[in-house]
């Protein structure tokens, strides 16, 4: 199984990716599933029917599946080459790991109230929601690819610049919709 490793590492990869594709997009879909939710008839039906249907689509045929492989593509690594999990970098990365999946989890939790109507987040509440599997992205590149502790702790340093460089650009943003409602 080990001659196989690299082909497994592309699929994990593979997979992480339209996990993260996933993750990225279906907060979009509920930014513009709160607005229509808020727009007259029937514009709101219309909006909403079809959103919802692309959500439904991104969430069980991209998202889901893609996490899953990519776990199991993990497990197989990890299989073939335990002697990662004895590596302080990588259980830092299994802890982000874990924060993706509690972040998926709680996605599909406002996937399934949206698809519902209910509308209990703001779309503003769902702009920033939506980079949270970006900081668990920069946190996870960081780790695998410099390995080293003092190394990856200026990455997740970098991390909290980018934080603070995305909430300025949401009130830059908010600011600019507010002036102009089509922005």
């Amino acid at each position: 199984m080990a001659e196989y490793y690299y082909y497994f590492k592309s699929l994990h990869l593979i997979f992480v990716v339209t996990w993260f594709a996933g993750l990225f997009y279906i907060p979009r879909l509920f930014v513009y599933q709160i607005e229509a939710y808020h727009k007259p008839s029937p514009e709101k039906e219309i909006l909403g029917k079809q959103l919802k249907l692309m959500a439904k689509r991104l969430w069980f045929i991209i998202t889901w599946p893609s996490s899953i492989l990519a776990t199991l593509f993990a497990i197989i690594l990890v299989y073939i080459r335990p002697f990662y999990l004895t590596d302080a970098w990588m259980h830092v990365k299994l802890t982000f790991v874990l924060l993706l999946i509690i972040y998926q989890i709680k996605t599909h939790i406002y996937y399934k109230q949206l698809q519902k109507d209910i509308v209990k987040k703001s779309s503003n509440f769902m702009r920033i929601w939506n980079e949270g599997a970006t900081f668990i992205l920069f946190a996870v590149v960081f780790l695998v690819v410099l390995k080293n502790a003092l190394n990856w702790i200026f990455g997740v340093i970098g991390i909290f610049v980018l934080a603070v460089l995305l909430m300025l650009g949401f009130r830059i943003y908010k600011n600019i919709r507010a002036k102009n409602p089509d922005a």
